[in-house]
């Protein structure tokens, strides 16, 4: 099974990737004043569940939540998706949603 990485071993493996995501993705892009972290969150969850990119999702989910998104909000989503972008992949991306017990 591949290593999912994280910023330090993404630094270590590419220095220059990990530059470019700290401050031209994190810095920049998601530094814009046109959309909100919350849209922001919104949009990159909904593209990586489209694409199957689960790996990334666990991440992407734990920032949306820091972001304002909240479980209800993320299980909306994919419920939304599954009409989208198939029934398989927002099923998967349910699986890496991890609730809190109340």
């Amino acid at each position: 099974m591949a290593q999912h990485l994280n910023k330090d071993s993404l630094a270590k493996i590419a220095p220059k990737l990990a530059e470019f995501t700290e401050t031209t993705l994190f810095g920049d892009l998601w530094q814009r004043k046109e959309l909100s972290l919350r849209e922001r969150s919104l949009i990159t969850v909904s593209a990586l569940v489209a694409m199957n990119k689960y790996a990334q999702l666990q991440w992407h989910i734990q920032f949306a939540k820091e972001n304002g998104l909240t479980d209800e909000d993320i299980v909306e989503v994919f419920t939304h998706l599954a009409f989208y972008v198939g029934w398989p992949s927002a099923v998967t991306a349910l699986e890496t949603l991890k609730i809190e017990d109340e």
